[in-house]
């Protein structure tokens, strides 16, 4: 099911004007604070009536100004999930999914609690109450509970940043099967290049209240003039799949023919996956080194030198695994006399490549 946005909105000191179709799977907000994000969600929700606009799931029209259409908050179809879990106290966790039925239409199916509860992992904790669970466990409810309302539209609005990073780790993978699994389509909200690598199916990203890049994470995250919130969080993202795990700890990946190899992941050998490498982890060489601890080289060449304000520039380079991104000086890349269509090769040391930056 596809996803389809319109907005125009004036806010004192902002104006909002985006316009994007996104197809079906998990659609992220990028972006800074202040770019707009929260407006669009709040619009989608019902919480913020614009000045004009439309918004769509499929065939399901949440409001169209021109056709003077417009869905109250509760006849939506929306599951919704927040920062923090919103989970009510004093129900157990089985009467909290269950609490997200009350929305659902009657034809809904009445058997989903058995996939949802087995999808999100939380069949132990049932009969807990939300004092007893993690900010994790937390979070899987809240997820459980809005698919539980049998949705057209799922909005999450920054779910993990409440979150420290190992609890983020954990509830990554949910998301990735939330994506994977189901066939409502998802509008995320955040300002984690992270996030946006791992889950993202579309990625649109927002500066002041305008759609300034679309595409999927591979096109927007590769894009060496892109800089997600600092020229530190610039880094591309490369599609592989698993071939091996080595007894010295590490996984063997084949990125389109490319070996990579990474800190042992948990998937299986023939699982696809994504890899976020960093552009300040990656050295550029012209000739093949040789002697040297870093155990993945890709040859390539030169697609795009981006200098930056600073001392910096952002040198994209393309591989047979894809497009990688490097950080070096400018007096580097002049050095080495970087400039399109230049072979070289790029030099990425296993261990600085993050097990949050891996996932399916």
């Amino acid at each position: 099911m596809s996803l389809s946005v319109s907005l125009r909105h004036s806010l004192p000191g902002f104006d909002l004007d985006v316009s994007f179709d996104a197809p079906r799977g998990l659609t992220v907000l990028f972006g800074a604070s202040g770019s707009g994000k929260t407006t669009v969600i709040e619009a989608a929700a019902g919480l913020l009536r614009p000045d004009a606009g439309r918004v769509a799931a499929g065939d399901h029209v949440l409001f169209d100004t021109d056709a003077r259409h417009w869905l109250p908050p509760h006849r939506r179809r929306l599951g919704y999930i927040f920062q923090e879990s919103r989970l009510f106290p004093h129900l157990t966790v089985r009467q909290n999914l269950l609490y997200g039925h009350w929305f659902a239409p009657r034809s809904a199916a009445r058997g989903e609690l058995d996939r949802v509860v087995e999808m999100l992992g939380v069949g132990h904790l049932l009969t807990r109450r939300p004092a007893k669970l993690s900010g994790g466990e937390k979070q899987r409810v809240a997820i459980g509970r809005a698919l539980l309302a049998s949705p057209k539209l799922i909005l999450a609005d920054e779910p993990l940043a409440a979150l420290d990073e190992a609890r983020k780790a954990e509830i990554l993978p949910y998301f990735e099967r939330l994506r994977d699994e189901t066939s409502v389509p998802i509008l995320y909200v955040s300002h984690s290049a992270t996030e946006v690598a791992r889950l993202a199916t579309t990625v649109v990203a927002l500066e002041a209240g305008k759609v300034a890049r679309q595409g999927t994470a591979a096109e927007v995250l590769g894009d060496p003039a892109f800089r997600p919130g600092s020229v530190r969080g610039v880094g591309a993202m490369l599609e592989a799949r698993v071939l091996a795990h080595h007894d010295d700890g590490l996984s063997e990946l084949d990125a389109k023919g490319a070996r990579l190899l990474v800190p042992r992941v948990p998937q299986a050998p023939g699982q696809g996956l994504r890899v976020r490498i960093m552009g300040q982890d990656v050295t550029i060489a012209l000739s093949k080194p040789e002697n040297i601890s870093a155990l993945n080289v890709l040859a390539g060449t030169v697609e795009e030198v981006s200098p930056g304000s600073g001392p910096g520039a952002v040198v994209a380079l393309n591989t047979k695994a894809g497009r990688v991104l490097a950080r070096v000086t400018k007096r580097s890349a002049a050095a080495l006399k970087l400039a399109p269509g230049l072979p070289c090769y790029a030099i990425i040391k296993t261990v600085s490549i993050a097990p949050q930056d891996v996932g399916g």
